[in-house]
């Protein structure tokens, strides 16, 4: 269940429909629900803050659920005090700010996600170095895809050392015309490779500016 089919909103609920997953998706504007009528599993105007409408739609009955109302802070926080109150199991919402993302958090909310400062942070490091994408998780820890420094070319991973000498690791590597493959201590890496390499935050930032 979506709640909230605004660009976060309807963007995460038609991905989740791709990968062949059914959704109720909940909003309260007429002309947005009719607009997604047709895309989603089921499409319905309600508001989200009233728990008769929720009730009524049996949303007290799923065990996922996203909150992905981001300007009206009232019905973001209404909606998933509900939400939490029905004993639903997995809550995400969309936070516009810390203090949104406290409240909600304080709320028992078990995801908070802040889509436009995470999609910043990631812009960010992709416009500094010369990643091709990046991802970072919890505890200083970042995912790289990016070209092979010429330190690393035409020799086993094992004997170029990379883990010792740069603090990563290679994960997989994609040739170009194919798909991506585990990295193994035997692979050679060649310059027209792209990688994916795994470590410390700034030892990937720093892997992916060799040359």
């Amino acid at each position: 269940m979506v709640i909230g089919l605004g660009r976060f909103g309807r963007a995460l609920a038609l991905e989740l429909v791709d990968e062949e997953t059914e959704v109720l998706g909940i909003d309260g504007d007429p002309e947005t629900v009719q607009a997604l009528s047709g895309s989603l599993t089921h499409t319905v105007r309600a508001d989200s803050t009233k728990e008769d409408a929720l009730r009524q739609l049996g949303v007290h009955e799923f065990d996922r659920a996203v909150v992905a109302i981001g300007t009206d802070l009232e019905a973001s926080i209404l909606t998933a005090s509900l939400l939490i109150s029905f004993g639903i199991e997995n809550v995400w919402a969309k936070a516009i700010s810390e203090a949104h993302g406290r409240i909600l958090t304080q709320l028992g909310v078990q995801h908070v996600v802040y889509p436009e400062h995470d999609m910043g942070k990631r812009v960010a490091h992709l416009v500094r170095g010369r990643m091709l994408d990046y991802i970072e998780f919890e505890d200083d820890f970042a995912m790289v895809k990016t070209g092979p420094p010429a330190e690393i070319l035409d020799a086993p991973l094992s004997r170029s050392a990379v883990r010792s000498r740069y603090g990563i690791t290679v994960v997989a590597i994609k040739r170009p015309g194919e798909g991506f493959t585990y990295a193994t201590p035997d692979t050679v890496v060649r310059a027209d490779d792209t990688v994916i390499v795994a470590g410390r935050t700034r030892a990937t930032e720093r892997f992916s500016e060799l040359r």
